[in-house]
Order: structure tokens, then sequence, then C-alpha cells
């Protein structure tokens, strides 16, 4: 007669048994159901797995795997019946024939076997197994012939590559590479400052010579609203300070710090960031560095500057400078924007005597291309497909004429040093339609703390 323990052993076997064998059902059917390994080409079609596992296995034994890239592969006679998730070398290894799905692909003199992959500028082409490349068809954010076009045009400007450009798609440059909003329709509505006289030629960098800001670059952030911010506010304080204070302000304290219904590196407005430059202020970039995003273009670093009230409207920084070099955390203000009249006579008389303005521009496919010369938009694209064809908005820095001389934020060896210049008085890309001057908020006092400063350093 079986004792209690042993008949409880039996049913707990029993059930292991039927549990295991559930399990390798369950498995079969997620293993018949799967989509064929090796649809796309084989990967890595030379590799050495059932080799390196030691050899293969008869019938069916789903335990018969080895990891395989990014899954598994099988190495068991079943793997090349139904389901196609035979490993690499399985042909060559189990059975002595060549692998069914490898064709050959050619591509300057060179083969590639199926699944092998290349990137032409921003489309990965892949070689099919039919032996043809199978390459996706993305715009490309340079292109070519849109150089090349350009440059045997009688058009007015250069164009020319960019190796920092080369590669994206054009959708990821109108994301990426811009970044600001159009104002909303109040602050559109703004006032108009009016002007009069004009200069025929003026350049702010000739004016006020160690004042004005070099063009920075904000790499894959599309942030120009801070950019653009920081830069025009750098200049105008220098200018008003007579040059006792110089700062370089920090984009990278707007960009972290001023969230309120801002997108950091997913594109912000301009009127957002002067209220914060108004309200809290910002420090210099030597002492809030930038810090292009490292994982996905659209994240932004934690905000890591805080400053408190001390009256009369001025603010005072709370914490020390993110770079730990820099001990000066001073605080830079302005007062609140005004838009400026749209006739660019008033645009030009406004620089000559206040200093750089803001602009909001639209920028498309053929202005990330510009190497020299006046910019306008060309037609060079006109005859291609929609996705070619696109645009988005930009903010940038105007400092002169006898053209606009503007500077951009892709860094120096963009374009002209950084700087272009663009058509004026026919709104090119509507650069003359909203205009920004703002003045900085300057004591007499900060002016001799910063002269003292200077001349202890």
């Amino acid at each position: 007669m079986m004792g209690p323990i042993v008949l409880t052993a039996l049913v707990l076997l029993l059930v292991a048994q039927e549990g295991t064998a559930d399990r390798i059902q369950n498995r079969r059917t997620k293993r018949e159901l799967a989509s064929p390994l090796h649809a796309g080409g084989i990967r890595d079609p030379y590799g050495s797995y059932c080799h390196r596992r030691g050899g293969c296995c008869p019938g069916r034994d789903d335990l018969c795997t080895v990891p395989y890239l990014d899954t598994i592969c099988y190495c068991d006679l079943f793997c090349n019946r139904t389901v196609s998730d035979c490993c690499p070398d399985f042909w060559n290894r189990c059975l002595g024939v060549p692998p069914p799905f490898i064709d050959i692909c050619e591509r300057n003199g060179n083969k590639f076997y199926t699944g092998q992959t290349y990137k032409e500028n921003c489309n990965l082409c892949t070689c099919g197994s039919s032996g043809r490349w199978e390459c996706e068809q993305n715009a490309c954010l340079i292109e070519p012939d849109v150089i090349n076009a350009v440059n045997r045009g009688n058009y007015g400007w250069k164009a020319a590559n960019y190796s920092q450009l080369y590669g994206l798609t054009l959708d990821e440059g109108i994301r990426f590479r811009l970044g600001t909003k159009r104002p909303s329709s109040t602050i559109m509505n703004m006032n108009e400052i009016q002007n009069d006289h004009l200069p025929l030629h003026f350049n702010s960098l000739e004016k006020w010579p160690g004042k004005i800001h070099e063009p920075l670059d904000q790499g894959n952030c599309a942030a120009s609203w801070a950019f653009s911010t920081a830069a025009v506010a750098s200049d105008r304080i220098s200018i008003q300070s007579m040059g006792h204070m110089t700062p370089q302000l920090s984009p990278q304290n707007l960009i972290s710090c001023d969230t309120r219904n801002q997108g950091g590196c997913a594109g912000g407005r301009v009127d957002g960031a002067w209220w914060y430059l108004r309200r809290r202020g910002v420090v210099t970039d030597n002492c809030y560095p930038y810090q292009p995003p490292q994982q996905t273009p659209a994240e932004v670093g934690r905000c890591m500057m805080q400053s408190r009230s001390v009256g009369r409207g001025k603010r005072q920084a709370t914490q020390r400078c993110p770079n730990s070099q820099n001990y000066h955390n001073d605080i830079y203000q302005s007062t609140p924007p005004y838009r400026l009249s749209s006739n660019e006579k008033e645009i030009m008389k406004e620089i000559m005597d206040n200093g750089p303005v803001q602009a909001i521009m639209e920028v498309h496919e053929d202005f990330f291309a510009y190497k020299s010369g006046i910019y306008k938009h060309t037609d060079v694209s006109f005859a291609k497909p929609p996705q070619y064809r696109k645009h988005g908005t930009h903010s940038v820095r105007i400092l002169g004429r006898f053209w606009f001389i503007a500077a951009n934020s892709w860094g120096k060896n963009w374009g002209e040093n950084g700087y272009f210049r663009i058509v004026r008085g026919e709104n090119e890309c509507e650069i003359e339609a909203f205009v920004i001057g703002v003045w900085g908020r300057i004591t007499m006092e900060d002016m001799q703390n910063h002269h003292h400063r200077r001349r202890h350093i």
C-alpha cells in the first residue's frame, strides 16, 4: 500500500511534468506563430552559432538555441521546415548546403550579402534577398542636388555641405535645429515702436567692437528661442553698460529653468524667454555652460540655478555656478521687450542706435546649406514631392545692413563664420514680421561693481 508521503510526491511529479509539457507546448506555439527570423535577410551571415554551440540537434528541440544578436536562433532540424528561425551557419554546419537566403548585392565594386547595410546620406540601404538594394526614401537635410542647383544658378548665394548636418533627415533638421514657436496672437499684436532715418551701411560689430558676442552652436537642440534671446540680451547689456559689463548670457539657464509653457530642447517661445529674463534673470554661459543633449534631442537637464528678490526688481543667485571653476554667479536681467515696426528702415534705425535685435523667421529646406552671399529662398526643390519642401520657425539676431546681417546659432563653421546675409525690405522668410528690442536692467551700481571686479582680476 502506498504511503501518503510517496503519494504526495507522485502527484507533485505528475503536476510538474504536466506543467513542463504545457510550457513546451506554449513555447512551440509561440515559435510556430513567430515571423521568419530572416525575412529581412540574414544578419551576420558568416557568424559562428551552431558551430560554437557544439553541433546540431535532431528533429525538433526547442531548447537547441544559441543567442543571436538581440534574440535567439535554433540549431535543430525542425528550424528549416515550418519556421525559418535557424542560426546563420545552420545550413553549412548541419546540412552541408549554402544558406537559402543569401544573395549578393554590389556597390562600388564591393560585394554585400543579404541583410548587410550601408547608409547613403540619411537613408539606410539593405541588401535584399533578391540581390537588390532596398533603400529608405527620406528627404535629407543636405541634398547634393540642391547644393549643385544653387551653385549653378544665379541666386545670389552659395551652398555647401556641412558634416554636422549631413546624414540627418529634413524632418530631423526642422525638428532639432530650429525650435522657436510662433508667439501668441496677443504678443503678435504688440504695439510697434516707430523710428526714422536710415543708415546706408551699418554693422554692430564695427560700431561696438568687443561688445558683440560670437555665434554659439545649439547642436541638435531645438532651442533657438533661448540662444537668440540670450545673445541679444548679452549684446544689449554690453552696449548699454559701455563695456563695463560684457556677459555672454547662458542659453542653458533658459533651457533648463524657463519651463513655464516652454519645451527646452523641444522648442519654446521668445516671449516666454524674455519674461523669464525680466522676472528671474540668468547667469553667464561660463557660470552655467551649455550641455548639448546626449541621448535624445528633446531632453532637458534639471535646473541648477535659482534666484531670490533683493528689492527694486533685482535678483540674486541662491546657488553656486554649475561650473565649479567659476565663482561669479551674478544674475542679469532685462526690461520688458518691445516690438519694432516691420518697416526695414525702422528696424535698422533701432539697430544703429541701440544694438542687435531678435527676429523670427521661417527656415526652408535650402537654408541649411547656406554658405555665403545674400540668401533668398530658391525654387530648386519646387519640382520635388512635398516631403522635400518643408519649413520651420527659427529665431536669430540681426546686427546690421546693407543687406540684413544676422547671427545664427549653428556654430562658426556654418555660413559666413556663423553669420548670414539675407535680402531686406521684402520680408524674406518673414524675417521682418516680428522683431524685438530690449534694454538690460542695469544700474550705475552694477557698472561700478563690475568695473571694480575687472580691475582686480
